[in-house]
């Protein structure tokens, strides 16, 4: 392998490219990084806070409840009864006529 200035030339390559990466650029690289994480950060929430864990255990919770069904006479009859005592149009037409 040959040398330059002592410095293998694989290391040198290293050596150079990172010569052009001063501190600033690394502090604008991190602060690029926390732009953007904060711009996404309520889609993380989303997925990872703990109103999406709360949202998770309420779906675990909905998988397990079912619908119940039931054809109950009595309690048709009795929303029959209801909607019969309600007014009609032409009731509430009748009594301002009159």
């Amino acid at each position: 392998m040959s040398h330059f200035a002592g410095i293998p030339y694989g290391r040198l390559a290293v050596a150079v490219y990172n010569r052009g990466v001063s501190w600033p650029w690394i502090v604008m690289l991190a602060a690029a990084v926390v732009l953007v994480v904060a711009a996404e950060w309520p889609r993380f929430s989303g997925s990872f806070g703990a109103d999406a864990r709360r949202r998770r255990e309420r779906e675990r919770r909905k998988k397990s409840f079912r619908v119940v069904r039931s054809e109950d006479e009595e309690f048709v009859a009795s929303v029959q009864r209801d909607l019969d005592r309600l007014p009609t149009i032409e009731e509430r037409e009748s009594h301002h006529r009159d």
